[in-house]
C-alpha cells in the first residue's frame, strides 16, 4: 500500500507564491511518473502537472510558465512551485503515482488528505 501525504498549501495574495510537497512512502518500486492534480467543491479533479523520473514534464495550459514540478527521485517526492498565483488557482492540491493510458494518465494509488491553496487579497 503506498501513502501520499502532500503539504505546504496556505493564503496567499494574488501574485503571489507557495511550494507545495509531496512523500509517497510505502510498498513503492522504482516510480517513474508523478503529478499534481487540483479540485475545487463540485468539480472533478484536473491534472495541472506531470514529472518523469527523468525531469520530463507537461503542464496544464492554465498553469504554463507559472508552476513549475520537481522530483526528488531518492527521496520520492514531488514538489510543485507556484508562482503568480490567480484567484482562479484556488482548490485542494493533490500528488499521484501517474500511469499513462491513452493520451491521458491514470492516478494509480488512493488520494491524499490534499493541500489547500487559498488565492485571495
Amino acid at each position: 500500500q503506498v501513502q501520499l501525504v502532500e503539504s505546504g498549501g496556505g493564503l496567499v495574495q494574488p501574485g503571489g507564491s507557495l511550494k507545495l510537497s509531496c512523500a509517497a512512502s510505502g510498498s513503492i518500486s522504482r516510480i517513474n511518473l508523478m503529478g499534481w492534480y487540483r479540485q475545487v467543491p463540485g468539480k472533478q479533479r484536473v491534472l495541472v502537472a506531470t514529472s518523469t523520473s527523468g525531469g520530463i514534464t507537461t503542464y496544464a495550459d492554465s498553469v504554463k510558465g507559472r508552476f513549475t514540478i520537481s522530483r526528488d527521485n531518492a527521496e520520492n517526492t514531488v514538489d510543485l512551485q507556484m508562482n503568480s498565483l490567480k484567484p482562479e488557482d484556488t482548490a485542494v492540491y493533490y500528488c499521484n503515482i501517474l500511469s499513462p493510458y491513452g493520451s491521458t494518465y491514470i492516478a494509480l494509488h488512493a488520494w491524499g488528505q490534499g493541500t489547500q491553496v487559498t488565492v485571495s487579497s
